[in-house]
């Protein structure tokens, strides 16, 4: 059924039972029993029939739920004439099935938006004009134009001299890509230097970002669905419901006392609790920055024991940094950040930002740059303060200043190197790199305490890169020159260690995101397709989210166990009595709801639960403000 009808329905039950219990106790009050038998029956019918219909299916699915126990006990009371019973029964189960709806209604949405990123239509070249046409109409051979910001719409190879593409959110690499002239362009990719013509190689139905698409849609195909918590127990709680009724009935001949066995063993405190639970742990995750789309996520949180995490925008922040600065010819390092950033305030490039950022931090004025000259992806040269300066790519350097080749380090770490020159003279040179998070040692320490037993590393970056980067973190595993396909096969792999949480940020990430137990994508700066298939999104750029979100799903999940075995002791507590003949079919239907209403408070106490490890709540004041316990 159509979620959105799914819920208008539970909706409906809800206002039925209230409406019909609430106007035969108006009739009994006038002293008119009949018409009250009729309201109460009124109230009960529709909400049993769709109660039929749900174990229908559920049996036909081979599941059997606690649902047959309510569904008895309406039946019962109905049949031997106990209709107000019967009408408090409906009314218990109504309220809780439209419990349990609003918190799927917290689930994720669909992904009807996951190709969002790629625009609808491209820029074509056709009879020496430019035409918008819609992306079903580009065809292998078409010339597209790819303007500077544009997402490459379809696969093809490049038809200019050069272009500059960031392929994070496909490849998970945060270096933008320099391509020449006949190099394949992945579709998905965003352009980061000039526009550049591309010609079509692939259909857009056909190309890499598509493919990605169907992989999370056949992940999430595949991905088995959780039962709900309480139907765990629902065999052996109906055959001790169906003895005990049974009993009542066969040694006293009374069937009266039977269907007061059947309405106080209705699971109520069960399918109310358990609910109550999880989305009131939904509400508190809230609080701290951590977006749980609904109740079966959060429970899968709680019992994650493997964690698989991405490396680039995940392990990594994900945008290039300065790490040191190497000069020479008596340049100080903070002249050579000076000029460096002085001449890069001009270009686009995205490791052109992050020095001019890394120069603004440490409260450098940047004079404006003069003449400049940019080549898209090799460097730019201009104007400082009256001097000649140049910055860029080794071999774009040396050979702007008419120099012997500048000695290449290779770094092990996945760094570059932007050189600087001024007034024809190599000065030296800055060392950018994808820092790690900081205090992620920590955040990996504290997921062990909670529980998470194996940690992981996922990457389809170089394997020297990736093992650079997580050297003294302690993972149990680094797996590189991984694709999208390889990190679905390795989270089905990790299932026999148990849950599996997947954490990542890129386009890329997404299959898995979505094969995994629990997927958690960073929404802060993370792709929309990520977003879209993963279970959590951490609201806040910062991975040790992750702390008090898995603390109170721990937490929240717990509560709602403490209830089920406090709601079942106090139901076969009940359903004793009224085997022995102390508790009508009315009172049993009262005590039951006072049992609700002691789980359901007991379930509250999510709402105060306040995590031990709460990361960098105090960094967020907005976050920090929401997360005090409420009053």
């Amino acid at each position: 059924m159509n979620p959105l009808l799914h819920n208008r329905l539970n909706v409906a039950l809800l206002a039925i039972a209230l409406i019909g219990l609430m106007c035969g106790l108006g009739l009994t009050v006038a002293d008119k029993p009949e018409l009250a038998t009729i309201a109460w029956a009124t109230g009960v019918v529709p909400v049993l029939a769709a109660l039929l219909v749900e174990i229908v299916r559920s049996l036909v699915k081979g599941e059997v739920g606690l649902d047959i126990v309510a569904a008895l006990s309406m039946s019962a009371a109905l049949f031997f004439g106990e209709t107000l019973a019967a009408a408090v029964v409906a009314l218990m189960y109504s309220g809780g099935t439209f419990l349990e709806s609003f918190a799927e209604g917290r689930a994720r949405r669909e992904m009807s938006d996951l190709l969002s990123r790629v625009p609808r239509t491209a820029t074509r070249h056709r009879d020496g004009a430019l035409d918008e046409v819609p992306l079903g109409d580009v065809a292998p051979g078409d010339l597209l134009l790819i303007r500077q910001g544009d997402v490459a719409p379809v696969d093809g190879m490049v038809e200019s001299d050069r272009a500059m593409l960031d392929q994070s959110a496909l490849t998970g690499e945060s270096m933008p890509a320099g391509l020449n002239r006949g190099q394949d362009v992945m579709s998905g990719s965003t352009n980061a230097g000039d526009a550049f013509d591309l010609r079509v190689t692939r259909r857009a139905a056909d190309s890499t970002y598509a493919g990605i698409v169907r992989l999370v849609e056949a992940a999430q195909a595949s991905k088995a669905p959780m039962a709900r918590l309480a139907d765990r127990y629902s065999l052996l709680f109906l055959a001790v419901t169906v003895a005990l009724a049974t009993a009542a009935w066969w040694f006293t001949g009374d069937p009266i006392r039977a269907v007061a066995v059947l309405v106080v063993a209705t699971p109520c405190p069960l399918i109310l609790a358990v609910p109550v639970a999880l989305v009131a742990g939904l509400s508190r995750a809230a609080h701290f920055g951590v977006l749980i789309k609904g109740a079966k996520p959060l429970e899968a949180l709680a019992r994650v024991r493997t964690l698989i995490l991405d490396k680039t925008g995940t392990l990594t922040d994900g945008r290039p940094q300065i790490v040191s600065i190497e000069t020479r010819e008596g340049m100080s390092g903070e002249e050579a950040l000076f000029f460096t950033a002085a001449l890069e305030q001009a270009s686009k490039h995205p490791m052109a930002r992050a020095i001019v950022a890394g120069a603004r931090a440490q409260g450098i004025t940047l004079p404006i740059p003069e003449d400049v000259v940019e080549t898209p992806g090799e460097g730019i040269e201009g104007t400082i303060m009256g001097r000649s300066v140049v910055v860029g790519g080794t071999d774009f350097v040396t050979a702007q200043i008419g120099s012997e080749r500048f000695k290449k380090q290779v770094l092990d770490f996945g760094s570059v190197l932007v050189v600087l020159a001024i007034d024809g003279k190599l000065m030296g040179h800055l060392v950018m790199a994808d820092a790690l998070r900081s205090g992620t040692s920590e955040l990996l320490t504290g997921l062990r305490r909670l529980g998470i037993g194996r940690i992981l590393l996922a990457t389809g970056d170089r394997r020297a890169v990736a093992e650079a980067v997580t050297d003294g973190l302690g993972l149990d595993d680094v797996r590189a020159d991984l694709s999208p396909e390889q990190k679905v096969l390795l989270i089905l792999t990790e299932h026999k260690n148990g849950p599996v949480m997947m954490v990542g940020d890129g386009v890329n990430d997404a299959p898995a995101l979505a094969a995994a137990d629990v997927g958690v994508a960073m929404g802060a700066r993370g792709a929309a397709a990520s977003a879209e298939a993963a279970d959590v999104v951490l609201l806040v750029d910062h991975l040790d989210r992750l702390l008090p979100g898995v603390e109170i799903a721990q937490g929240s999940r717990r509560i709602a166990l403490e209830s089920v075995a406090a709601g079942i002791g106090l139901s076969v507590a009940g359903m004793i009595a009224a085997t022995l003949g102390y508790l009508t079919p009315v009172q049993g239907a009262v005590l039951q709801e006072l049992i609700d209403v002691a789980v359901i408070l007991n379930a509250l106490r999510v709402l105060r639960i306040v995590p031990t490890q709460t990361g960098r709540v105090a960094d967020h004041p907005a976050i920090a403000a929401s997360s005090h316990p409420p009053d």
